[in-house]
């Protein structure tokens, strides 16, 4: 039996996560460099870096493993639907959206991938999608998983929410657009 890297975009991704929560928690360096903070520094290099960064940055061994448990049951999934190009594509773009909202309605740190996971919740949804016709799992997905940060959004709890819901619609928005132009090629 033969193990392979059947997920080159997902498992990146998620070594990184890993060696970064290394670094960053039990050695305590670099720590700073994978949160963004709420402030717009446009002068400063790191803080663009962070607008991606802070996606693999995360508070805590627990915060890490939840994660990356749904990145790498959900990542793969939608890896081989859609490719790694595409896959790189989404992360990135879900990334700086996610970052930009949050600093522009937060006065809290941001770090962890909860917005790419929320992300890939919504395009695994959507797998199946087919013009004119909409799956019932992405509709219970969307009233699960999105309700329920609707709801949290009101609750103190040091939670982004609004990471969460944006992750969830940027996946929404990724799938109609991939299915899209799989309909018009097909």
């Amino acid at each position: 039996m033969k193990i392979t890297f059947n997920s080159p975009a997902i498992l990146t991704f998620s070594f990184i996560s890993a060696a970064v929560y290394i670094l960053t928690g039990p050695l305590g360096l670099f720590k700073s460099a994978f949160i963004l903070f709420p402030v717009w520094d446009f002068s400063h290099f790191e803080w663009y870096f962070r607008l991606f960064s802070n996606t693999v940055g995360h508070a805590s061994s627990n915060h890490l493993m939840g994660n990356l448990a749904l990145i790498l049951l959900l990542g793969p999934i939608v890896e081989e639907k859609y490719g790694s190009k595409n896959m790189i594509f989404m992360i990135l773009i879900t990334a700086v959206v996610t970052s930009l909202i949050h600093i522009s309605f937060s006065n809290s740190a941001l770090l962890g991938a909860s917005g790419i996971v929320f992300m890939l919740i919504l395009l695994v949804s959507m797998a199946n999608f087919k013009n004119n016709q909409i799956p019932l799992t992405f509709i219970l997905i969307v009233i699960i998983y999105l309700g329920k940060e609707i709801l949290g959004f009101f609750q103190d709890d040091n939670i982004s929410h609004t990471t969460h819901i944006i992750g969830g619609l940027l996946g929404a928005v990724f799938g109609y657009l991939f299915s899209q132009m799989k309909i018009k090629k097909g």
